[in-house]
């Protein structure tokens, strides 16, 4: 009796559901205060990665009653959204961290400047807990600009080495990458990470892909969706 529970899910695989990645090769990135990407790679355990956790994506019932599950591989990027944080509660560099983009756009690059933000270590594929951040390529010309800039790179350089090592360990090459999160509102950002890819981002007009991919799930299981084609 009561509200029927049709679905359970953590929440990055939701969001990878709720990003309708059904296929395998098909990617997602949560950019939040870190980043986590997940790559579908079908109905066949992987094999252990270095760097890489493999995860149940979702297991579904069928209508003639069997269960297909479908796998991922899953990677934590620790510090891409707190790095601007850092920049707006540290440096005091903007009131919002939604200003750093206009912030970083007033430079054409960065000069040379790169920022390591490992504040609290290196997650995947690095998992190195003993590394701290770093800003390199500092000149006497460096102003805050550069180094807001610097950190979104950051952010997009770090999804980009966890998306081609997914890529190396299971031959899938994606043809595109969907994001979530808060920061994917960033526009700069996402066509940085475009650049760095190579293929395009797709941004979804509902980016609370976590609790969408809840509902999804839900919904198939109540019967108000018929298949994940629908």
């Amino acid at each position: 009796t009561g509200v029927p529970i049709s679905g359970i899910a953590g929440d990055q695989q939701a969001a990878l559901f709720g990003q309708a990645c059904f296929a395998p090769g098909m990617a997602k990135n949560t950019y939040g205060t870190g980043s986590f990407v997940l790559m579908n790679v079908g109905e066949k355990c992987p094999e252990p990665s270095t760097g890489l956790l493999t995860t149940v994506a979702w297991s579904l019932r069928a209508a003639d009653g069997s269960v297909r599950t479908s796998w991922a591989l899953e990677g934590s990027i620790f510090v891409t959204g707190a790095a601007v944080q850092w920049l707006r509660d540290g440096l005091r560099a903007f009131d919002q961290s939604a200003d750093v983009q206009a912030l970083a756009e007033s430079v054409p690059d960065t000069e040379g400047v790169m920022l390591v933000p490992a504040f609290t270590g290196l997650g995947a594929p690095y998992w190195q807990a003993d590394a701290r951040g770093s800003i390199l390529g500092l000149t006497r010309g460096t102003t805050l600009a550069h180094i807001a800039r610097a950190a979104l790179e950051s952010i997009a350089y770090q999804s980009t080495a966890l998306l081609q090592a997914m890529a190396q360990d299971t031959g899938q090459i994606g043809h595109a990458l969907r994001v979530d999160g808060g920061a994917c509102a960033n526009d700069l950002l996402m066509q940085m990470q475009a650049d760095l890819l190579g293929f395009p981002v797709q941004r979804p007009a509902i980016i609370e892909t976590t609790a969408l991919g809840a509902a999804y799930l839900a919904g198939l299981q109540a019967g108000i969706f018929q298949s994940t084609d629908e």
